[in-house]
């Protein structure tokens, strides 16, 4: 069956849906389904999309293509709607570079399903359902009017305020109102009627986008909560010309996100009395579409907005901006306080509502927003919500009751909150098209009953097959088409046991376990939907001394990161029982697992090497840092016989050092950054000896980091002895937690990990150095035996990799939507002088390959030079012998340059490991 996912989309979540998009793509059954990525662009046109920028790190990576980007002075990527208004032909030709436009009518000969993971306006409010629908075509989750019902806040809460359910007093604000109004009497108003705190909302968005609380009767907070719903943003003469330029440009980067920002375009104008506005004035209005004139001025580019700022405020006080793409309304709640949950609920065979096992979101005193809700470790989930198990199957009860009055279809995501006080349920925001990353509630929850991602897409393709049929949709073509699902369903499960085993090690101990859970979700993931291998999920913990391993089943592995993990793993050992509700959701859920997993969930289990090596054919390391790619886990493989991913023990032994490969490397004539170790013995025998010493061999600014962890954990670019000593302090201290002072000193962000180490790296800052051209990049490599049986290396093109701070962060190298990579990377305009460069890149990094002895693959992170006479300078950073798999890491950018899916370059991967084995047990045996 040719199934067509339908991603990105007109909608501020665009990014978490083309996010989504490619988790849908990745997981569904390849046994079953052909994939076909339909991808949607700001404009609504719909695009055939080529499967290898499915695995760019956010849309701008490639939409619009470099060839239609005008030129700029202002770093910020642009998204399709800041180029303008397009002639079709324009678009056309944009849209040739990574696809071709399909009509809506082409849609019936393409594909036989939709499969929407679009988000918000446009995607979940029954208006690409109905176009669907036009045309014949089934697709996933609810029909037309329970999505145009499900995107609708106001509507929702008019409705249970009627059905007389709880749900929480509110009041809405219209875009005309708050400009008539005076704020103070306003905030009065609200906060007599609903009382503090105030929770303001978009009412038509999604992923807290457009959301603030309101916790003081402050009127500037007011006004700018106000504001963020709107998405407007007023800027005073006095608050912008107190900004330095570069301050203009990173307050610009961030009023642009259309996630945390206002996006672009946007009409800017000048403030006027409130009796002047009229209905033209809107921000809604197709006014806002023509060339403003006048006090309006409507603006699509970053570097016009920044123009006309330093000129409209060099004379006014105060200008308004607002998003074309704004809201007309502000829906103001009253704050309930309250244990917060989220609870999926499906349909059943029967048609009738399951609820899954509610989860809890925890998390302090910050809103549970955007970046809480998509990067690993954050905020915690847990399942099924700590609570007794009356009220949880009260939390249920409610659950289905709302799924059934707004009539949702197949399944919903049900979010809300029970009071601690007298236990009232508040359920609120249905969404009818759930995020759909790896750790999500919607596979994290299906999860709890035993399915796979794989596995619940196939679930949910046949219970809308279903859905629609009982609509009336095509009934005797959808029939036909469900008898030859269930038909290939049972035939797939009939050959499970024919796959190779696959043992996947994630997790660990160190700084880098929540990146490890990622990538071995990913890796897990792309061989669980494949028709070759049958992956085993294992959790490594313990120490360096003693490693314990763990298989685990889908629901612990779908945990939100590796804490979460080990906390279930030490749960299950203290002897607790599964939860009663868990037991009853998976025998309420039977008909379903029994049909589509096999079996139910079942609990962690230890295992030994020696037990591994008897389940496994084969093992896939997704550790990152030690244990993993220091060389002791693969000493115990090899004693097995068990082949694996990565170098091997020597190799690896050296590239986890950063000192020891940068000494190498140098000595073998390479570039490399000036560096030395600072022990914590220096340190504690004689502190300001040991800060003057640091001081001497390396001017401010320089970088301090671990020698032996990598994702960017603890990488602090250091310009005076404040910092150097906050940093020396946090990593030799003795305590687990942060010192909160030193911490504020280095500016960490909310919940970063910085390790305790014996000693750390500090290297001389690496700078243009009055190069003509300067870049940082990272370059993928993957290792093949010749013919002969000699090792061949092939060099990736490099990713361009672009911090948005002083270093890349965590969040740029591996969450979705984040960062910024531009493969191949900009080594100069010129294409023909562009593939020079990136061929002396290349033989540099395939040289760093042979001198450290890499094998299978790796990534290397290296600064490039270009001088003005075109001589290339490549200065080496570190090397990753197991570099992250994450969906979203830029070097599944690079390999699909080279034409492999993520898919066949992992099958590539695991085959040099086992020809590697075969080849060390062939010598042994000769």
């Amino acid at each position: 069956m040719k199934i067509g996912i339908f991603f990105g989309g007109p909608s501020r979540e665009r990014e978490i849906s083309f996010a989504g998009g490619r988790t849908v793509y990745d997981n569904l059954d390849k046994a079953l389904f052909e994939a076909v990525p339909v991808f949607v662009d700001s404009s609504g046109n719909f695009i055939l999309l080529n499967w290898e920028f499915i695995y760019k790190g956010t849309i701008r990576d490639f939409y619009p293509p470099v060839s239609a980007l005008p030129a700029s002075r202002v770093p910020v990527q642009l998204y399709f709607e800041s180029l303008g208004e397009l002639s079709p032909e324009e678009q056309d030709r944009i849209i040739s570079e990574v696809g071709r436009r399909v009509e809506p009518r082409e849609l019936a000969t393409l594909i036989d399903f939709a499969f929407l993971a679009l988000h918000g306006p446009g995607g979940e409010d029954g208006a690409v359902q109905g176009l669907l629908e036009w045309y014949g075509i089934p697709y996933s989750g609810s029909g037309i009017l329970p999505s145009a019902f499900g995107i609708d806040k106001v509507a929702q809460k008019k409705l249970l305020k009627a059905l007389g359910q709880p749900t929480p007093d509110f009041r809405l604000i219209t875009a005309e109102e708050w400009d008539a109004a005076d704020p103070e009497a306003t905030l009065s108003y609200l906060v007599r009627e609903l009382g503090l705190p105030l929770v303001f909302k978009a009412p038509r968005q999604g992923s807290s986008i457009g959301i603030s609380i309101l916790r003081e009767a402050d009127v500037a907070q007011f006004a700018a909560a106000i504001e963020r719903s709107l998405f407007r943003k007023t800027v005073t003469q006095t608050e912008w010309q107190a900004l330095s330029d570069a301050q203009k440009i990173s307050w610009l980067q961030r009023l642009v996100d259309i996630r945390e920002g206002i996006g672009l375009p946007v009409i800017l104008e000048l403030p006027v009395a409130s009796d002047q506005l009229s209905v033209a004035d809107e921000p809604s209005s197709t006014a806002n579409r023509q060339p403003a004139t006048g006090n309006r001025q409507l603006i699509y580019r970053p570097e016009e907005l920044l123009d006309a700022l330093n000129e409209r405020l060099a004379t006014a006080d105060s200008v308004r901006l607002t998003s074309v793409e704004g809201e007309s309304q502000v829906l103001v709640e009253g704050f309930v306080q309250g244990r917060e949950f989220s609870c999926i609920v499906l349909e059943d065979p029967n048609g009738q509502p399951l609820a899954l096992p509610p989860t809890e979101i925890v998390k302090g005193e910050e809103m549970f927003d955007y970046r809480s809700k998509y990067l690993p470790g954050l905020a915690r989930k847990i399942t099924p919500i700590d609570l007794p198990e009356a009220d949880i199957e009260r939390i249920r009860q409610q659950a289905q009751m709302m799924f059934a009055t707004f009539g949702f279809q197949v399944y919903a995501r049900l979010d809300g909150f029970i009071q601690a006080a007298d236990g009232t349920i508040f359920l609120n925001d249905p969404n009818t098209t759930s995020g759909m990353l790896p750790a999500s509630f919607f596979f994290h929850q299906a999860a709890e009953i035993g399915l796979n991602p794989s596995q619940f897409l196939t679930y949910l393709i046949r219970t809308s097959l279903a859905a629609r049929r009982r609509a009336g949709l095509r009934p005797v073509k959808l029939a036909a088409q469900l008898a030859r699902l269930d038909a290939a369903v049972a035939a797939r499960a009939a050959g499970e046991q024919q796959r190779i085993k696959v043992a996947v090690i994630m997790g660990g101990y160190s700084s880098e376990r929540h990146i490890s859970v990622e990538s071995g979700r990913n890796i897990y993931e792309k061989l669980s939907s494949s028709v070759k291998y049958e992956p085993v999920p294992v959790f490594l913990t313990g120490s360096s001394a003693e490693f314990r391993l763990y298989v685990l089943p889908i629901n612990v592995m779908l945990k939100d990161n590796a804490d979460d993990i080990r906390e279930k793993i030490e749960h299950h050992e203290a002897g607790h029982e599964t939860h009663p509700i868990l037991a009853r959701i998976r025998q309420e859920a039977h008909s379903i697992t029994s049909t589509y997993a096999g079996q139910t969930a079942t609990q962690p289990r230890q295992v030994s090497f020696e037990e591994l090596a008897g389940m496994v054919d084969e093992v896939f390391i997704a550790l990152h840092g030690r244990p993993g790619e220091d060389g002791a886990l693969q000493q115990r493989l090899e004693k097995l016989g068990l082949p694996y991913n990565g170098s091997g023990v020597a190799s690896s032994q050296v590239t986890i050092n950063k000192f020891d490969t940068n000494r190498r490397l140098r000595e073998a004539g390479l570039r490399v950054a000036g560096h030395r170790m600072a022990a914590r013995t220096e340190w504690e025998a004689d502190a300001e000896s040991f800060f003057r010493a640091l001081e001497t061999q390396f001017p401010y600014p320089f970088i301090a980091k671990p020698a032996d962890d990598g994702c960017s954990s603890a990488v602090k670019k250091i310009k005076n002895r404040a910092e150097l000593e906050a940093f020396t302090h946090l990593i030799f201290r003795d305590q687990e937690d942060l010192l909160p002072a030193d911490a504020t000193t280095l500016s960490l962000g909310f919940k970063e990990e910085f390790p305790r180490k014996e000693a750390f790296l500090v290297e001389t800052l690496i700078d243009r150095d009055g190069a003509a051209h300067f870049l940082e990049v990272t370059g993928g490599l993957l290792t093949h035996w010749g013919p002969d049986g000699e090792l061949e290396i092939e060099v990736f093109e490099a990713s361009e990799a672009l911090a948005t701070g002083e270093v890349l962060s965590l969040e740029e190298k591996f969450l979705a939507g984040e960062g910024q990579n531009i493969t191949p990377a900009r080594y100069a305009p010129d294409p023909q002088e562009r593939q020079r460069i990136s061929e002396e890149v290349k033989k540099e990094l395939r040289r760093v390959a042979e001198i450290l002895q890499i094998q299978g693959y790796a990534r290397i992170d290296a600064f490039v030079r270009v001088r003005s006479n075109g001589e290339v300078e490549v200065l080496i950073i570190e090397v990753n012998s197991l570099p992250g798999m994450t969906p979203a890491t830029c070097i599944f950018h690079q390999t699909a340059l080279a034409g492999y899916t993520p898919y066949q370059f992992i099958d590539r991967i695991l085959e040099f490991g086992k020809q590697r084995t075969e080849q060390q047990q062939a010598v042994v045996a000769g």
